[in-house]
């Protein structure tokens, strides 16, 4: 049987991605910084540090994996130590190809992201357009993918592209738009909201995930949704289904980026400079490479996934704001200035 090593297990996406695996047969080991709470005969759960070089060479020289999916990372706004953030994204990175070379594991897909641009395209952005990050986690992400590229005389490296992973569970900055729906408020869109946002539905990542694994010789692939609509179409989506009475409602889009960058520079907005650059813009990959290449396809548009994110977070609304040691995606996080604005929806 297969044994795979999923770093991040114990996150968000790392959950979805090793109960996938897990379903279709495949012996798992994950390790993650945080605590895991699944258990599972054919699971194998290692707290610890993929910077640690002994434990992780440790743990290739014992379970020998045919594979590793690299999903392990740490968002910009969840810390405020960048060298933390810098060495756990780059180093960690490092040592797991250092380790797979060594131990001849034939596969790394690697989980990167469309933060590894910070400006708008006018055409849905391809493989091939040159990443051209503008904060620290696109940049580590991109750094990442520059280690694996060396490595890939030793083993093959599918890198993933992916832009925001939302499926139910689904916290972080997106509790602060679920927590103005809930609350009957505006919710807010810069200008119009007539830019469109591309997310991925964490199921049909995994799903591409399990392709790679099973895919031959080196890639890189975009995911996202299709049919991507406006970001004010997807928040009314979303307020239809809770019935809390909220609405979409505009702010002016140059006074609001200028407003922004002020909290940001005083340190008062969770919203780090990806975030203020791309508000209001459109992102979209272009995903037919995968398609055409390993018959990948979403199954969720943004509005059906951020719905199913928005009625987990009302459901489980209590258990989730007593959350302690969890990764960042399944706590909310701080609001920050954005709490003026909430008083005034």
């Amino acid at each position: 049987m297969a044994t795979v090593l999923i770093t991040g297990g114990a996150g968000f996406f790392g959950d979805i991605l090793k109960r996938r695996l897990l379903a279709d047969g495949f012996d798992c080991v994950s390790i993650d910084l945080q605590p895991d709470l699944l258990t599972h005969p054919q699971l194998t759960s290692i707290r610890g540090d993929i910077r640690d070089e002994k434990l992780v060479d440790g743990l290739f020289a014992k379970y020998r994996f045919s594979g590793v999916v690299h999903c392990a990372a740490i968002l910009a706004h969840a810390v405020k130590d960048e060298g933390f953030l810098w060495t756990s994204n780059v180093d960690g990175t490092e040592v797991l190809a250092r380790c797979a070379a060594a131990h001849q594991v034939s596969k790394f897909v690697f989980i990167s992201s469309n933060c590894l641009w910070g400006q708008s395209f006018q055409r849905p952005v391809t493989e091939e357009d040159v990443p051209r990050p503008i904060e620290i986690y696109g940049r580590s992400k991109w750094e990442g993918e520059k280690v694996l590229a060396r490595h890939r005389g030793d083993f093959d490296v599918v890198v993933l592209r992916s832009p925001t992973i939302v499926d139910a569970g689904r916290l972080g900055l997106l509790t602060i738009l679920f927590d103005f729906i809930r609350e009957g408020r505006r919710v807010w869109v810069v200008g119009k909201g007539d830019n469109r946002y591309q997310f991925v539905y964490a199921p049909d990542i995994a799903e591409a995930c399990v392709l790679a694994l099973g895919s031959s010789g080196s890639a890189c692939y975009n995911v996202g949704s299709d049919h991507v609509k406006t970001m004010a179409e997807v928040y009314r989506y979303v307020i239809d289904g809770a019935g809390t009475g909220a609405r979409v409602a505009s702010l002016p889009k140059a006074p609001t980026l200028a407003a922004m960058r002020i909290a940001a520079a005083l340190k008062v907005s969770p919203l780090g400079p990806y975030q203020q650059r791309m508000i209001a813009e459109d992102f979209i990959f272009d995903t037919s490479k995968i398609a055409n290449e390993l018959g990948w396809c979403p199954s969720l548009t943004n509005e059906e996934m951020l719905a199913e994110a928005y009625k987990s977070y009302e459901r489980d609304f209590e258990e989730i704001h007593n959350r302690r040691d969890v990764s960042a995606h399944r706590q909310p996080a701080e609001m920050g200035a954005i709490r003026i604005l909430k008083w005034l929806s």
